[in-house]
């Protein structure tokens, strides 16, 4: 993939409808990323948030309307080619539990054909940047902590410098502290690479804190995209809504 300038529209969605099975799953959304940012989606189980990032590598396509990565639509992209070029984090990882660390961390390096030697220094320079010993890069899923198995995830999914990382709840399950810890330590590592970032929330307190904007589903249909700021203060009856339903909730870190 491309690198454009941070100005650029990375992700765009275009009149975009999902129906599955006689359901709509996705209505009319008009949407665009730009790079560099950390675009949260937002929103109660079944809105549409999960769905509408599998849209956006290509698990799943539109039933009408487009999605275009880089000004290209996924449905004109390779599919594998797509998504080697978007990191994808999931809340239970997904880590081989037979690999090793490092076996799980190079798996797309490996992949595109980088020589053992690049593969291992990438492995631990990813293993340092997101907090971990080099030295569990020897061990197995198994004999890690639920946050150590996290970071691994994220490492996992920056091992080939994807300007695109796509996130699904990735630190719902772990205790409060970790989860806190994770969130700041995430910020700083994507306000440092300049990563562009869609992250599916349904926390207040996560999204306030983690993205440049958000953007708020409702029963398949995006309500509104706001700064964290313009969330808090907004009057739109879908925002007073979530808002009143996280009443006390935690601002983050």
């Amino acid at each position: 993939m491309s690198s454009p300038n941070t100005d650029h529209t990375v992700i765009e969605f275009r009149d975009v409808h999902l129906a599955m099975n006689q359901h709509r799953l996705i209505r009319a959304l008009n949407l665009t990323v730009k790079r560099g940012e950390r675009l949260v989606l937002l929103g109660r189980s079944g809105s549409g948030k999960t769905t509408t990032l599998k849209l956006i590598n290509r698990l799943l396509e539109p039933s009408s309307g487009q999605v275009l990565v880089e000004g290209r639509a996924t449905t004109d992209w390779d599919p594998i080619r797509l998504r080697r070029g978007i990191g994808y984090v999931i809340q239970e990882v997904g880590l081989f539990p037979h690999f090793t660390v490092e076996r799980n961390v190079a798996i797309v390096p490996s992949i595109e054909g980088w020589t053992r030697e690049r593969i291992h220094e990438r492995v631990h320079t990813l293993l340092r940047l997101v907090g971990l010993d080099p030295a569990l890069a020897r061990r197995h899923p198994s004999q890690l902590s639920g946050g150590q198995r996290q970071r691994v995830g994220v490492a996992r999914a920056l091992a080939a410098d994807p300007p695109i990382l796509l996130m699904d709840e990735p630190f719902g399950a772990l205790d409060p502290i970790t989860r806190s810890e994770l969130q700041t330590e995430f910020r700083a590592l994507q306000e440092k690479l300049g990563k562009t970032v869609v992250f599916v929330t349904h926390d207040l307190g996560e999204a306030l804190f983690l993205g440049s904007r958000i953007g708020l589903f409702d029963s398949g249909r995006l309500a509104g995209v706001y700064t964290p700021t313009d969330f808090l203060n907004s009057g739109d009856p879908e925002v007073v809504a979530y808002r009143c339903a996280f009443r006390g909730f935690n601002n983050g870190p």
